[in-house]
C-alpha cells in the first residue's frame, strides 16, 4: 500500500481542494476557524488518537475526491475498515459535527451577503428610478406593470397569496438539542464578525464557540425515542417563535419600502398580508395511528397559545412606545369609546393604566388591548371572540393616529401588528386534516351497515368533532381543510361530507374538501373527477360561499415512485394544464397545492424556478406547497434567509401569470410536445425495467439502508404502510427517496432521464428545448444537482451488497448515460458548471460525506453478512444510524 502522505503533503492537498472550490475568503476563514475549534475539542476529548484518526480519514477522502484518485479511495476505505467499532462510532460523530459546522458557515455566508446587499442603495436606472434586486416582488411588480398596466398589477398584488404548509414528515435527522446548539453558534459567529480582530470580544466569542462545539460533540446525535405528534408540533412552533412571527411583517414592510420609496410608512401600505401558513403537524393522520382527534385538538391549542402570547408581547411593546400627548395627538371618538368600554369592565386595571399613561390616550388603549389578548389566551371573561374584533380595534387606533397627524405611528408599528393579526389570526397555523380515502370507505361501510362501530371508525368521527370545536374556539381559518389522499373518484370526496353528517349532523364543521391526486393514473383522471364533484350539493354550497374558490392537491412523491421522475414531472405539468383549463372554463378560482418534499425525487429544488415553469392559469397569483423536515429550518430558521425566500417565491408567484410568461410556457409546451412524448415513453420503459424486475423490492432493501432508516427516531410516522418489503406499493415515498440518497445513488431524482434524452437523440433539438422550455430546463437543472451528490464509486459498493449484477448494471448504465446527457445540455466539462455557487457547496462536502458513507458501508456489510437472527448487533446498528444522520447533514436535502 502506498504510504500515507506527510503533514506537508496533507496541507497542500487540502489547500488545493479548497482553492478549486472557489470558497469566498470570509467563508473559508469561518470553516477553518470552526474546523480548528472542533479539532481542539477532539484533542481535548480524552480519547487518545481520535483527532489523528479523523485527520487520516479526512485527508484520504479529500485525496480521493481530487481528480478521482482510486488509490486514495481504496486507502480511505481501508482506514474506515481498520477502526474498531468504538472508534468508528467516534469518527462518525466527528464528521457529523463537522457537517453541522460547515452548514452553519455556509448559512452565515448567505446571511452576510444578504445583509450586505440590503445595506447597498439600489442602483438608478437610465430613467433615474431605482433598479430593484432581481427575483423580488418589487421587480416582479414593475415588470407586470409594464405588461398589463399599473392598476391591473396592483389588483394582482392585492390578491397575492403564498401558503407554505409545514409537515411532520420524518426527514429532519437532527435532534432539537443539536439545532439549538447550532443556533447559539450562529449568534456567536455574528458577534465574531462584529468584534475587533484579536480583541477581547473576539477572544470571548472564540472561547464561547469552543464551549458550544464541545456541547455539540458531547450531545448524543441520535434521539433515544421517536417524538410524539405533540413533540413535533412544539418543534415546528420553535420556527414561529424564533423567526416567522416577527419576520413576515418585515417582509411586507421591505416590499412596501421598495414599491413606495420615501412614502412608505406615511400612508396606507400597498402590500397585503399575503402569507398564510398551514400545518399538517397534528392533523395528518394518513398512515400515522398516533395522530388522533385529541392530538389535533392539542395541536390547535398549542399553536393558539404561541400566537396569542406573541401578539400580547408585540402589542405591549408597540403600545408602550405610543407616548403621544393628547394635546398634540388627540384620540378619536372611536378610540375613546374603546377605552371607556374597557374602563367600565375593569375599573381597577384601567385606573392603573391611566396612572402610568397620563394624557396618553393611544398608549392607554393599546395597553388595554394587551389585557384583552391575555384574557383571550387564558380563556377569561373580557377576551376577544374572534380575530376580527382585535383587528377592528387596531384599525381604530391606526385611523385615530392618522387623523391626529401621527401618520408614521399609525402606518409604522401599528401596521406591523395589523399585518401579524391578518397573517396569523388567533390560530397561527391553518391546521389541515389528511386521511386516506380507503379509511373513509371502511368507516362509511360500517356506519351504513349499522351495529357496533370499530375503534378506527369512532376515531374518524371524532376528528370532525375536533375540527368543529377548533373552528368554534379559534375561527374558521384555524381548521377546515380536509385533504383526501389517494383520491380516485368523486365518491372519495363526497365521503367526507357524509362522515361529517354522521358525526355531527346539522352542527358539522365548515369543510373545504381537498382532493390529493398522487399516482400517474389519478393525475390523468383529475379533471373528470373535479367536474363531477363540483355538482354535489355540499361542494356547490361551499363554492357559492367562497366566490368559487377550490383547492386541488398534487402529489409529487408517489407519482415519481409510480412511473419514475421524468414521466411524473411531465404528467404533473399536463395535469396542472388540464385542471387549470377546466377551472377557467368552469369559472373556478383554482389553487393548486403542491405536495413537494425537500429531495429532488419528491419535487424538491428551487421553488421560484418551478413556479415560473407552470402552465397558464395554474398559479394565478396563488402558490401553496408543503414544507418539511430539514427544509423548514433551512428556509425559515434564519430571519434574513426566510425574508429572502418568501420574497423570491412571492415574486415568482406574482410574475407567473404575466402574459409573457404564460405565452412562453404554453408555446414551449406545444413546440416540444413530440419531445415530451418520446421522453415520457422511454423513461417509463426504463424505470419499469428496473422496478418491475423479479426480486427488485428485496434487492432495494438489501443495497440501501432502507430497513435501518425505519429504526431512526426521526418522526412519529411509521416508515411504511405495511410490514413487508416484497412490494413497493406499501413503501412510503420518503424512505424510498431517503434510502437511495443514503446509498449515494439518488436514483429517485434522475433515473430514466438519460434513456429519455437518448431516445430523442437530436442534440440540437434538445439544446433548444433546454433553452426555451422551462419544464425541461428545471428538470435537467434539478437532476444535475442530484447527480452532483451521487458518487459512482460509493454507489458501486452499495449495489454490490445485493448480489444482482443485472440490476446493478441497469442502475450504473443509466447513471452514466444521464450524466453524459446532462453535461452536454448544460455545457462545460462537468456537472453544475453553470451554477458555480451550488457546485462549490456540493464539492466542499463530497469528501466528508464519502468518509461517512465508507463507515456506513462497513456497518451495512457486517449486518448483511451476519446470519439471520432476531436482534442485529446493536453496536453495528448504532454506527449505521450515526452515519445515516451524518450523511443527511452533509447532503442536506435528503427527504
Amino acid at each position: 500500500m502506498t504510504p500515507e502522505p506527510t503533514n506537508t503533503e496533507a496541507i497542500r492537498v487540502i489547500t488545493r481542494f479548497e482553492a478549486s472550490n472557489g470558497i469566498p475568503d470570509q467563508m473559508r476563514a469561518d470553516v477553518r476557524m470552526l474546523g480548528a475549534l472542533l479539532g481542539q475539542v477532539l484533542r481535548e476529548s480524552g480519547t487518545a488518537g481520535l483527532y489523528e484518526d479523523v485527520e487520516r480519514l479526512r485527508l484520504a477522502t479529500i485525496q480521493a475526491a481530487d481528480a478521482d484518485n482510486d488509490e486514495a479511495f481504496e486507502r480511505a476505505a481501508s482506514i474506515a475498515d481498520s477502526f474498531t467499532i468504538e472508534r468508528a462510532d467516534e469518527v462518525a460523530r466527528a464528521f457529523t459535527c463537522y457537517f453541522h459546522l460547515v452548514n452553519l458557515a455556509e448559512e452565515h455566508q448567505r446571511v452576510r451577503i444578504l445583509r450586505e446587499r440590503a445595506g447597498q442603495p439600489d442602483r438608478p436606472t437610465s430613467s433615474g428610478a431605482p433598479a430593484h434586486a432581481p427575483d423580488t416582488v418589487a421587480t416582479a411588480f414593475a415588470r407586470l406593470s409594464e405588461e398589463i398596466g399599473e392598476e391591473a398589477a396592483r389588483e394582482r398584488l392585492a390578491a397575492l397569496r403564498f401558503h407554505p404548509v409545514f409537515t411532520a414528515h420524518p426527514t429532519e435527522a437532527r435532534r432539537r438539542a443539536v439545532s439549538g446548539s447550532i443556533r447559539r453558534l450562529a449568534e456567536l459567529l455574528t458577534q465574531n464578525d462584529a468584534a475587533s480582530p484579536e480583541g477581547a470580544e473576539q477572544h470571548r466569542a472564540h472561547r464561547r464557540m469552543l464551549e458550544e462545539i464541545d456541547t455539540l460533540w458531547r450531545t448524543a446525535p441520535l434521539r433515544a425515542q421517536k417524538p410524539s405528534p405533540t413533540d413535533e408540533v412544539r418543534t415546528v412552533m420553535g420556527v414561529f417563535d424564533e423567526t416567522l412571527f416577527t419576520t413576515v411583517p418585515h417582509v411586507y414592510r421591505r416590499i412596501d419600502d421598495e414599491l413606495r420609496g420615501e412614502d412608505s410608512g406615511s400612508g396606507a401600505p400597498v402590500v397585503p398580508a399575503f402569507v398564510r401558513v398551514g400545518s399538517w403537524v397534528g392533523g395528518d393522520r394518513d398512515g400515522n395511528p398516533f395522530v388522533t382527534a385529541s392530538v389535533t385538538r392539542e395541536a390547535a391549542k398549542i399553536a393558539s397559545e404561541h400566537v396569542l402570547l406573541g401578539l400580547e408581547r408585540a402589542v405591549e411593546r408597540i403600545g408602550r412606545t405610543l407616548t403621544l400627548d393628547d394635546a398634540d395627538t388627540p384620540a378619536s371618538t372611536e378610540v375613546t369609546a374603546i377605552w371607556q368600554s374597557f374602563a367600565d369592565r375593569h375599573p381597577e386595571l384601567a385606573a392603573d393604566i391611566a396612572k402610568r399613561s397620563p394624557s396618553e390616550p393611544h398608549r392607554r388603549v393599546m395597553l388595554a388591548l394587551v389585557h384583552r389578548i391575555h384574557a383571550t389566551r387564558v380563556e377569561e371573561d373580557g377576551g376577544y371572540a374572534v380575530p376580527d374584533e382585535l383587528l377592528a380595534d387596531l384599525h381604530a387606533v391606526q385611523d385615530s393616529l392618522v387623523a391626529a397627524g401621527a401618520r408614521r405611528h399609525g402606518y409604522g408599528g401599528v401596521q406591523h401588528l395589523i399585518w401579524q393579526v391578518e397573517t396569523y389570526g388567533f390560530h397561527l397555523t391553518e391546521l389541515e386534516v389528511r386521511q386516506h380515502a380507503q379509511v373513509h370507505a371502511k368507516a362509511l361501510a360500517e356506519l351504513d351497515a349499522g351495529g357496533e362501530l370499530s375503534e378506527q371508525t369512532e376515531e374518524v368521527l371524532d376528528v370532525f368533532r375536533a375540527v368543529a370545536e377548533i373552528q368554534q374556539r379559534y375561527g374558521l381559518r384555524a381548521a377546515g381543510r380536509y385533504v383526501v389522499s389517494f383520491t380516485q373518484s368523486a365518491a372519495d370526496l363526497a365521503a367526507v361530507h357524509k362522515l361529517a353528517d354522521y358525526a355531527l349532523g346539522a352542527d358539522a364543521p365548515v369543510l373545504d374538501v381537498v382532493p390529493l391526486f398522487e399516482t400517474f393514473a389519478d393525475l390523468q383522471a383529475a379533471p373528470g373527477i373535479l367536474a363531477e364533484v363540483v355538482q354535489f350539493p355540499e361542494f356547490r354550497a361551499r363554492l357559492a360561499a367562497t366566490d368559487n374558490r377550490l383547492e386541488v392537491m398534487l402529489g409529487y412523491s408517489d407519482s415519481s415512485k409510480d412511473v419514475g421522475p421524468v414521466a411524473a414531472n411531465l404528467a404533473l405539468y399536463e395535469a396542472q394544464r388540464d385542471i387549470a383549463q377546466w377551472a377557467v372554463d368552469a369559472g373556478i378560482q383554482l389553487t393548486l397545492f403542491h405536495g413537494r418534499g425537500g429531495a429532488l425525487g419528491r419535487g424538491g429544488g428551487p421553488a421560484n424556478s418551478a413556479i415560473l415553469a407552470q402552465p397558464p392559469h395554474s398559479v394565478d397569483g396563488r402558490f401553496k406547497l408543503t414544507e418539511q423536515g430539514e427544509v423548514i429550518f433551512a428556509r425559515y430558521g434564519e430571519p434574513a434567509i426566510a425574508m429572502r425566500h418568501i420574497d423570491q417565491v412571492a415574486a415568482a408567484t406574482l410574475l407567473a401569470s404575466s402574459p409573457t410568461i404564460e405565452k412562453r410556457n404554453s408555446g414551449a409546451a406545444e413546440r416540444f410536445a413530440s419531445v415530451a412524448k418520446v421522453m415520457d415513453v422511454a423513461s417509463r420503459d426504463r424505470f419499469f425495467s428496473l422496478v418491475g424486475a423479479d426480486g427488485f423490492a428485496p434487492w432495494f432493501a438489501t443495497v440501501t439502508p432502507m430497513e435501518e432508516i425505519g429504526l431512526l427516531a426521526l418522526g412519529s410516522r411509521p416508515a411504511r404502510r405495511g410490514l413487508s418489503v416484497e412490494s413497493l406499493e406499501d413503501l412510503r415515498a420518503i424512505p424510498w427517496v431517503f434510502a437511495w440518497t443514503q446509498a449515494r445513488i439518488n436514483l429517485a431524482g434522475w433515473f430514466g432521464l438519460g434513456s429519455a434524452l437518448e431516445a430523442v437523440g437530436d442534440e440540437q433539438a434538445l439544446l433548444a428545448a433546454y433553452r426555451e422550455w422551462p419544464v425541461l430546463r428545471t428538470m435537467i437543472d434539478n437532476v444535475a444537482m442530484s447527480l452532483a451528490k451521487t458518487d459512482e464509486r460509493i454507489a458501486r459498493q452499495y449495489l454490490a451488497l445485493g448480489d444482482r449484477d443485472d440490476l446493478a448494471q441497469i442502475v450504473l448504465d443509466e447513471l452514466r448515460l444521464t450524466r453524459e446527457w446532462v453535461i452536454r445540455l448544460t455545457g462545460g466539462d462537468g456537472l453544475l458548471v453553470n451554477k458555480p455557487i451550488l457546485q462549490r457547496a456540493v464539492q466542499l462536502r463530497t469528501p466528508y460525506v464519502d468518509a461517512l458513507s465508507l463507515l456506513q458501508l462497513r456497518a451495512l456489510r457486517a449486518l448483511r453478512s451476519a446470519p439471520a437472527q432476531p436482534d442485529a448487533d446493536p453496536d453495528l446498528q448504532r454506527l449505521l444510524l450515526l452515519s445515516v444522520s451524518g450523511v443527511a447533514a452533509g447532503l442536506q436535502n435528503t427527504g
